[in-house]
């Protein structure tokens, strides 16, 4: 199955001309290849020296996170086994009695805007 041009074959069922598609042979000087090869293979090393990094990183505020979520969890647990056994820990009270301060100074300042919005609608 020959078309007749000079120089052209047939591949696969297409016919192939020759010309200046497709890719050349390289020409690449080896040494220059062997560099690229190597500077490649360094930035590789780099970028996974600093990915291990940051993961180390990540693991370890992870594990600081941890510990102390296991001492708040301990902390929680005494203050259980105390009011089992009918006493209030200081810590409770504090935070007990903050609320009920913080709850006095909000009614409070309710109060007083609620007596200044009274006040504005009076005088109109």
């Amino acid at each position: 199955m020959d078309c007749g041009l000079p120089g052209s074959s047939v591949v696969g069922g297409k016919v192939k001309k020759p010309g200046k598609r497709g890719r050349k042979p390289a020409k690449i000087d080896l040494k220059a290849k062997l560099e690229r090869s190597r500077q490649s293979a360094r930035e590789c090393r780099a970028r996974k020296k600093l990915r291990y990094q940051y993961l180390e990183e990540l693991v370890s505020s992870r594990e600081r996170a941890i510990c102390a979520l296991r001492e708040e969890l301990e902390m929680y647990k005494q203050w259980c086994v105390a009011m089992d056994q009918g006493k209030i820990p200081s810590e409770i009270k504090a935070l007990l009695t903050g609320e009920e301060q913080s709850k006095s100074q909000q009614n409070a300042s309710r109060h007083v805007k609620a007596g200044k919005t009274e006040a504005n609608s009076n005088s109109y």
